[in-house]
C-alpha cells in the first residue's frame, strides 16, 4: 500500500502544513447555539447542506477530531467553552429520550416535540440514532477525568435507548441486531441493507457498533457507581460477541459479513411425511458475501480474534483487487457487481468511495491490533487525499474517487474529514485523541 502516484514524503509534509492551516482557521464554523427545539448548543457537519442539523454519528465522530484541534491549536479557555457543544449533542438527543427509548436520527431546531413524534407514526417500524451516544458520553466523561455528574440526570434515557435496541431490533435467534428499514443507517446505499426486506439485514457495521456501546454503558455505569446496572451491560456485551464471531466471521473469506436474517420460520414437523420432516434447518441466518468495508469495523471493535485480523488484513485489506485503493479504503469491494462510485445524493454513495471516517475507523482497528505499517500507509493516503482538495480546492468534499482522488460531492464539508488530523498526530508519534 504505498504512497499514492509517486508522492514523496517531502509531499506528505507539505499536505500536513497545509491540512493543518485550513483546519485550524474553519473548524469554528460547526458550532451551533441552542436554538429552538435544540435547547443545548451542538456541532454540525459544518457545510452548507447541514447548517443547523444535529446528526446521530456525525456529532461524535467530529468531536473526536475537534478534541484533537483543541489538543494542538486550543488554549484551556478553548476547551473549557466548546465542552458545552460536545456535552449539548448528547443532551440534545436525550431531551428527546423517555422510557420507550427511541431516539431520532437526526433533530433540528423545528424537529417535533418527543410527543409527538411518538404519536404521528409507530417508530419501532423505523430505523433510530445509531448505537455510539453512550460512546459519545463516555468519550466525553473520560476527558473530563471519569466524571459523569453531567449525564446523570439523563442516564436514565441513555438506558432507555440502549434497551430499546436490544427489545426492538435484536433477533433473538442468532442474538444479533437488525436495522428495521434501510433508512437513515449512515452508510446510505450499503448492498447488505438498501433495498432488502424489512428487518432482514444483521449488519456487522450496526452489530459492531453495538458491541462498543454497551462496553460504553458498562464504563458509565461504574462511573455513576451503579454497578448492578454495569454488570447487566457487560452481559449483553459478552452475549453479543458470541453472536458475532458465531454468525458473521468467514473462513472461507477471512473476514466479518452482515448476515440475512429473512428466513422462512421452522416448525419442526411432528408427522411422518411432513415436508423437511427428515432435514431440519438447523441455521438462523446466512452470511452475505458481500465485500463492504464495514468488515474492518471487526478489528476497530476489537471483535475480531488476533489470527482473524491476521487474514482480514493480509487477505482483505491489502488486496488492490478489492478494497485498498490509492487513496484509502473503497467502501465496496471493486469486484462486487454494485461497485459505482457516481455522484449520488440521498442516499450518498457507500458503493466504492472513499469517505475519510471509514479510513479513519480502519485505521484505527490496525492500530489496535499493531498493524503498524499498514496503518501508516493508509494515513499517509488520507494525507494526500485531505491536502490535495485543500490546495485545489480550498475546502473538503464530503466523498472521492478511490482511484484519482478526486473530489465527488458537498463542496465545503467538515465533519469526519478532520479525524486525518487524529491520523496525522499518531503519524508523527504524537499525542492523539482516540474514540472511546
Amino acid at each position: 500500500m504505498a504512497v499514492a502516484h509517486g508522492q514523496t514524503q517531502a509531499d506528505i509534509q507539505h499536505y500536513i502544513v497545509l491540512i493543518r492551516e485550513n483546519i485550524f482557521k474553519d473548524y469554528r464554523a460547526m458550532l451551533k447555539p441552542a436554538q429552538g427545539n435544540l435547547k443545548h448548543p451542538f456541532i454540525t457537519p459544518g457545510s452548507s447542506q447541514y447548517q443547523n442539523t444535529l446528526w446521530d454519528w456525525d456529532s461524535w465522530l467530529v468531536d473526536i477530531a475537534l478534541r484533537q484541534i483543541l489538543l494542538e491549536d486550543g488554549s484551556a479557555k478553548d476547551r473549557e467553552d466548546v465542552l458545552q457543544y460536545e456535552q449539548g449533542c448528547v443532551l440534545n438527543f436525550l431531551d428527546y429520550g423517555g422510557y420507550y427509548g427511541w431516539l431520532p436520527t437526526k433533530i433540528d431546531p423545528a424537529t417535533k416535540s418527543p410527543h409527538d413524534l411518538m404519536t404521528c407514526f409507530d417508530p419501532f417500524l423505523h430505523n433510530m440514532h445509531k448505537p455510539c451516544l453512550a460512546q459519545h458520553a463516555a468519550f466525553l466523561t473520560k476527558l473530563n477525568g471519569g466524571d459523569a455528574e453531567w449525564l446523570r440526570d439523563k442516564f436514565y434515557p441513555l438506558q432507555a435507548f440502549v434497551d430499546c435496541y436490544y427489545n426492538h431490533y435484536r433477533n433473538k435467534a442468532t442474538g444479533l441486531y437488525y436495522w428495521q428499514t434501510d433508512e437513515g443507517i449512515g452508510v446510505d446505499n450499503d448492498p447488505s441493507t438498501f433495498f432488502r426486506p424489512d428487518a432482514s439485514s444483521g449488519s456487522i457495521f450496526l452489530n459492531c457498533l453495538m458491541y462498543k456501546e454497551l462496553k460504553a454503558m458498562v464504563y458509565l455505569a461504574g462511573q455513576l457507581k451503579m454497578k448492578e446496572i454495569g454488570d447487566a451491560y457487560q452481559k449483553m456485551a459478552d452475549e453479543l460477541l458470541v453472536a458475532i464471531r458465531n454468525n458473521c466471521w468467514d473462513p472461507k473469506d477471512g473476514f466479518y459479513y452482515s448476515v440475512d436474517l429473512n428466513l422462512r420460520p421452522y416448525d419442526r414437523p411432528t408427522e411422518t411425511g411432513q415436508l423437511h420432516v427428515g432435514g431440519p434447518k438447523n441455521w438462523d441466518c446466512l452470511i452475505q458475501r458481500l465485500g463492504v468495508w464495514s468488515g474492518f469495523l471487526a478489528m476497530w471493535a476489537e471483535v475480531a480474534t488476533p489470527e482473524q485480523a491476521k487474514q482480514i488484513v493480509e487477505r482483505n485489506f491489502r488486496d488492490t483487487n478489492t478494497f485498498n485503493a490509492p487513496y484509502g479504503i473503497r467502501t465496496l469491494s471493486k469486484l462486487e457487481k454494485m461497485y459505482d462510485v457516481r455522484a449520488t445524493g440521498n442516499p450518498s454513495n457507500w458503493l466504492g468511495p472513499v469517505w475519510i471516517n471509514a479510513n479513519y475507523l480502519t485505521f484505527r482497528g490496525l492500530v489496535k491490533y499493531g498493524y503498524t505499517e499498514d496503518a501508516r500507509q493508509l494515513v499517509e493516503k488520507t494525507i494526500l487525499l485531505i491536502g490535495q482538495d485543500f490546495e485545489k480546492n480550498q475546502a473538503l468534499h464530503e466523498y472521492y474517487l478511490p482511484d484519482s482522488g478526486q473530489p465527488v460531492l458537498n463542496k465545503g464539508f467538515q465533519d469526519w474529514d478532520y479525524l486525518v488530523l487524529n491520523m496525522i498526530a499518531w503519524h508523527e508519534g504524537e499525542p492523539y485523541v482516540g474514540e472511546f
